[in-house]
C-alpha cells in the first residue's frame, strides 16, 4: 500500500519545487545558484527543473490557488522573514492543498489499483490536521 504522502513526495513535491524554482529565477531574477541555495538543493536540480527535464508529473500552473501558495513561498525565501518552521508549514500547505483539489488520485490510482479513487477522501481529511 502507497500513502497519499508518499505519492506526493514521488510527484508533487517535484513539481512544486519546480514551481518554486521558475518563481525564484523568473520572478525575481535570482541564479541557480542563489535559487539552489535557498531551496536547500542543488544548482543542477534547478537547471534540470528549468528544462523541464524534473517536475513535470503534475501541471499545477493553472490553479490560481496553487500558484498564489507558490508565489508565497518564493517570497518567504527571497525576503527570509519566514521561520524554518513556517516555510515547513508554508510547504505541506501546498501539498495539503494540492490533496485535498484531488491532484494526486489518478496517480495513486496508477500505483495502487485498489484504491477506489470515487470513494477515497483520505487526502481531503488530511486538510483537517493541524
Amino acid at each position: 500500500m502507497l500513502t497519499p504522502c508518499e505519492v506526493a513526495v514521488k510527484c508533487a513535491l517535484p513539481s512544486i519545487r519546480a514551481m518554486i524554482a521558475n518563481e525564484l529565477t523568473n520572478k525575481y531574477q535570482l541564479k541557480q545558484e542563489h535559487a539552489a541555495k535557498l531551496l536547500e538543493m542543488s544548482q543542477s536540480a534547478i537547471s534540470l527543473y528549468q528544462a523541464k527535464l524534473r517536475g513535470t508529473s503534475l501541471n499545477l500552473q493553472n490553479d490560481p490557488e496553487i500558484t498564489a501558495l507558490v508565489t508565497k513561498h518564493a517570497d518567504y525565501l527571497v525576503k527570509g522573514f519566514s521561520a524554518q518552521e513556517e516555510k515547513l508549514l508554508s510547504i505541506c500547505g501546498i501539498c495539503k492543498t494540492l490533496r485535498a483539489k484531488g491532484f494526486l488520485c489518478e496517480i495513486h490510482k496508477t500505483f495502487d489499483p485498489s484504491i477506489n479513487i470515487e470513494t477515497c477522501r483520505v487526502c481531503q481529511a488530511a486538510t483537517q490536521c493541524p
